[in-house]
């Protein structure tokens, strides 16, 4: 392989891959970049091989699309100098394809490096799916235990406060015994 290619750091290549419509895509002008010629060239090779390149391999944005990733591609705003239409966008295999219409040595020897970059994010993606699940369960057994100490807590506070109130009962003297009403007889007094 070529010195060019091999500085080419894996982490930037992934970073040029984004998430839309649900698929890990590159866009037209990064693969370009990649391939070391102008977009508008790549982009005509495409178009002479569109048979190549099922819905499931490429496909355009929408604007909306191309309006939310406009700062992760770097282009500037329409009428400023920049890309005025939506770029094409390649899946991992769509990105396979352009290196086969492409015919330089340089083509094949980055259609690797991409190719090992989508790897990448998809090793990536189930780890952290791992660690969703995993955070997702323990947030509910802590759910769950709070709920339960919660139970258990406000179960202790009630019998704690029936046992204090017991206890401030017993505390408390007699009430003195009261006077009988009426004529009391002096023996009645003594009893």
């Amino acid at each position: 392989m070529s010195e060019t290619v091999q500085a080419l750091p894996l982490e930037g290549i992934t970073l040029r891959i984004v998430t839309v419509r649900g698929q890990r895509v590159i866009a037209d002008s990064d693969l370009a970049a990649l391939y070391d010629i102008p977009t508008k060239r790549f982009n005509e090779a495409v178009k002479r091989n569109l048979a190549r390149f099922p819905a499931d391999f490429m496909f355009k944005l929408i604007d909306e699309e191309f309006a939310a990733l406009r700062s992760q591609f770097a282009t500037s705003n329409t009428g400023r100098g920049g890309r005025r239409y939506a770029p094409r966008v390649f899946t991992e295999h769509g990105a396979l394809m352009a290196a086969t219409i492409l015919s330089s040595l340089r083509a094949i020897e980055v259609s690797v490096y991409v190719v090992r970059a989508f790897v990448r994010l998809r090793e990536l993606a189930v780890t952290h799916g791992d660690l969703a699940k995993r955070l997702t369960d323990l947030e509910i057994k802590s759910e769950t235990l709070a709920l339960q100490h919660d139970s258990f807590s406000r179960n202790t506070r009630i019998q704690l406060k029936q046992v204090f109130d017991a206890l401030r009962e017993l505390m408390t003297p007699p009430d003195p015994p009261k006077r009988p009403i009426g004529f009391v007889t002096p023996q009645d007094k003594g009893k």
